[in-house]
């Protein structure tokens, strides 16, 4: 039996499957940093309760079913022994009940992407497909006011008005992804800090940017989003494999 079928019965399981798959492979990229970054999954219809992972428990040793489920509109999240993180809850919090287009948001200090955000002009211009994809797709927070607390949470989370913009560049931060599933939206982080990685290290070349031009970014990107199931199987080859490596995430 694989063991993404143990536990078939419990709430919402498949969501943290994918979720605790997704937190795996994060860690092996090495994106994340230590115990302190968080990703987060909608259940319900209006996107209020979600799953999320538990206080300070490093990515590598995440499991579906440890992973915390919440409510955004209920005020005693914070109490008991096994309250969220408090950043993670009031940036998630405020998002999931103020943006119920983001289903999925996974938060990284990636390095690339962190880079790009700590840069005066934090644009990523299109100077290759994997930048393109990201064409009038992101937007970019200049007002970065200390740690995901209560107002700095929604704050944030009142960033994401534009539905086609789903890459919050959080100045002097990092990144938050959004997206309407997991496969989506660890697809999207992936692919971005790819994409940032591509353009830090062409600036460090000194030479001229070879940049697109809007039209062909812009194609580009709409080509990208049109892809059928990239996402989709991009994060079924991740569980297959730790699958056959015998990884305990689904468990």
């Amino acid at each position: 039996m694989s063991v993404t079928e143990l536990r078939p019965n419990m709430d919402h399981w498949q969501e943290r499957v994918d979720l605790a798959a997704a937190f795996r492979w994060t860690e092996r990229l090495n994106l994340h940093e230590a115990v302190s970054n968080h990703f987060s999954v909608a259940v319900n219809d209006d996107g209020t309760q979600f799953l999320m992972n538990r206080n300070q428990v490093h990515f590598k040793r995440i499991r579906a079913s440890e992973l915390l489920l919440l409510d955004a509109n209920d005020p005693n999240a914070m109490e008991g022994p096994d309250a969220p993180d408090a950043t993670a809850w009031f940036l998630h919090g405020a998002l999931h009940r103020l943006c119920p287009h983001a289903r999925c948001a996974m938060h990284v200090h990636s390095i690339h992407a962190t880079v790009l955000a700590s840069l005066a002009d934090s644009r990523l211009p299109p100077i290759d497909q994997n930048t393109a994809i990201f064409f009038n797709r992101y937007v970019i927070d200049d007002g970065y006011g200390g740690l995901a607390f209560e107002d700095e949470g929604e704050r944030c989370a009142q960033l994401f008005t534009d539905p086609k913009k789903k890459v919050m560049i959080m100045g002097n931060h990092g990144i938050m992804v959004i997206g309407d599933t997991v496969a989506e939206t660890f697809n999207r982080m992936y692919f971005f800090e790819r994409a940032a990685e591509t353009y830090i290290r062409a600036l460090q070349t000194g030479q001229p940017l070879r940049v697109l031009s809007d039209e062909i970014a812009e194609k580009t990107a709409s080509e990208v989003e049109e892809y059928d199931s990239q996402d989709v199987r991009h994060l079924a080859e991740l569980k297959m494999i730790l699958d056959d490596e015998g990884s305990d995430y689904a468990s």
